[in-house]
């Protein structure tokens, strides 16, 4: 039997791109795609997936939020998330909240493939950059960064803040009201001691969480 894996991304080319190199290796049995984070979490309740790859940036309902809820229903299902922000940016966070692993979508279909039957057999792909960056993490002399301080939803508004998103559309989108998204915001200025949105844009943008 092969593996059944669920693509979760609101990109329809990147999914289609995907479902076709993993349907041409002899190990995966069943691909199936998810538009967003509740697609995916009904996807999972209908259906036994042994792996989820799952996007970080994603309209509705964003990659963290998926994971954690993922994996609070299912706590054995393995989720190696895959994205566009670099390992550094967003990979010891999704490790945190319960993934398997950590790759950029602009890896090669070997890389994909060899970190899938990792995450799948040995239950971790871990490259080299995030060991790098768990070595730091755990490192007594090393200090944390302003950015290490954020939490996961503080992160999420930030990059959603330097998208060009407003106050009003972010708590749509997080099904939170505005007046916490502004609260949200006034924590993210005052932890990373910035004045103003356009600091806070700059950051982003040289943080690469946008």
């Amino acid at each position: 039997m092969g593996y059944k894996i669920l693509i979760v991304d609101d990109h329809v080319l990147l999914r289609k791109g995907i479902r076709s190199i993993l349907e041409n290796s002899p190990s995966i049995e069943f691909v199936a795609e998810a538009g967003d984070g509740f697609e995916a979490i009904e996807a999972a309740r209908d259906q036994e997936f042994d792996l989820v790859l799952l996007d970080i940036s994603m309209p509705n309902k964003d990659g963290i939020d998926t994971l954690k809820q993922l994996k609070y229903e299912f706590p054995r299902l393995k989720v190696l998330m895959l994205s566009m922000y670099p390992e550094e940016s967003y990979a010891i966070r999704a490790l945190r909240a319960g993934a398997s692993g950590y790759l950029e979508k602009d890896c090669r279909p070997e890389q994909l493939e060899q970190a899938i039957n990792d995450v799948i057999t040995l239950g971790k792909y871990i490259s080299p950059t995030i060991v790098l960056a768990l070595a730091n993490t755990i490192d007594s002399t090393s200090k944390a960064s302003s950015y290490d301080l954020l939490s996961d939803r503080e992160v999420q508004v930030m990059r959603l803040l330097a998208s060009a998103n407003t106050v009003s559309e972010i708590a749509e989108q997080l099904h939170i009201s505005a007046k916490t998204v502004t609260t949200y915001k006034s924590r993210i200025l005052e932890k990373l001691n910035l004045k103003n949105t356009a600091e806070l844009i700059r950051y982003a943008l040289e943080k690469k969480v946008c």
